[in-house]
């Protein structure tokens, strides 16, 4: 009997030690969650002090060059008299269909015949100089139909 009641104190005393255990556990894992929302929110505090220290230097820089465009607008209104006997620049010309219908078959063409031919190079060639003239001759219905039209206007 001696024997029993031993190893149920023994058991007893093994249970109460692993509940204590266990509650200290509980805690330290509970302070380290608190820890670690507590880093979180420091890092977002530090984040946030960084993107408004950007915004006011942004807001200063915006401020200078309001100060730099208005002083600027002042000396364009009072050299606006002399410009405008200056000769306004030419407008840039713009590329026909033949010249655009060549570049686009030339550049399909060599991308063709490259995927095409084995000898990539060759093929690349051959499919750019047969793409340019389609591209050439397709442009220059384009460009016919055009001047039609503007001929009938």
């Amino acid at each position: 009997m001696k024997t029993m009641k031993s190893l149920f104190s023994v058991g007893v005393a093994a249970i109460l030690l692993t509940s204590c255990n266990s509650e200290s556990k509980k805690q330290e894992a509970a302070l380290k969650a608190k820890q670690t929302t507590i880093d979180s929110m420091q890092a977002v505090i530090a984040k946030q002090a960084i993107i408004d220290s950007m915004n006011n230097v942004m807001a200063q820089k915006e401020q200078e060059l309001e100060k730099q465009n208005e002083e600027n607008s002042k000396q364009v209104v009072a050299n606006n008299n002399s410009r405008q006997a200056q000769a306004a620049a030419p407008a840039k010309k713009k590329w026909n269909h033949k010249a655009k219908g060549a570049v686009v078959g030339a550049g399909t063409g060599a991308v063709t015949g490259a995927i095409i031919n084995k000898n990539r190079a060759e093929g690349a060639l051959i499919g750019s100089v047969i793409g340019a003239g389609v591209g050439v001759g397709t442009g220059a219905i384009v460009d016919a139909q055009k001047k039609k039209k503007e001929k009938n206007n």
